[in-house]
């Protein structure tokens, strides 16, 4: 029997609920959504990737591990927290962006902070402990649950990338704020995550084409 994939059954509800979109959805493969195997990895990219690009990131992250890679086996909270703020930086890592990965860290480490239970609790829950640490935002707990956690239902209004997506699907004369998201993605739920990457694709499309 035929089993229908999560992304298939999103356009079925975009053709229903957002012709746009819907349309935007079939020029785009895009991967059903999967857990993370390595949750405390991805946590530390994300922080690294505030206000970067995705390719920035990754090349900051890849200084990050070789970093580590020089004095521990793995990369660990344990080994993280043996780095300094000068060997950060050297990096790329702000000081801000340093401090948060800290604090995420002593949180692991102190046993305030487990990564394991806070895959099984609700959307709002793991943004209300991810938030709790100092330098974890909305926008980044947001992010986990899109990208790591694999939650089909969210959306963050605050995304540059979105903005823009969203602004050139619907034609829009300047980027929207959160009040036009909010009332856009409602009609996208329950498959909101879905709906983000395809604006993010409609984004990069939109900056191709402009090159």
């Amino acid at each position: 029997m035929y089993n229908m994939g999560m992304y298939s059954k999103a356009k079925l509800h975009f053709k229903k609920a957002d012709p746009k979109l819907h349309k935007a959805s079939l020029e785009f493969e895009i991967d059903d959504l999967t857990a993370s195997e390595n949750l405390f990895e991805d946590i530390v990219w994300t922080i690294v990737g505030q206000q970067l690009s995705g390719k920035a990131a990754d090349t900051i992250f890849n200084r990050l591990r070789e970093q580590v890679a020089s004095y521990s086996p793995a990369f660990t909270p344990e080994a993280l927290l043996e780095m300094t703020d000068i060997e950060m930086r050297t990096c790329g890592i702000s000081g801000g962006k340093s401090r948060a990965i800290k604090n995420l860290c002593e949180k692991i480490v102190a046993a305030e902070l487990d990564l394991a239970a806070l895959a099984l609790l609700q959307d709002e829950q793991v943004k209300l402990e991810l938030t709790k640490i100092k330098g974890i935002g909305p926008w980044t707990a947001e992010m986990i649950l899109m990208f790591s956690l694999g939650r089909t239902d969210v959306f963050s209004t605050g995304d540059l990338g979105l903005r823009k997506g969203a602004m050139a699907l619907y034609g829009l004369r300047a980027l929207p704020d959160e009040k036009k998201l909010l009332s856009l993605a409602k009609k996208w739920s329950p498959y909101r995550t879905y709906a983000a990457r395809v604006l993010y694709r409609v984004a990069d499309k939109k900056k191709t084409e402009k090159r």
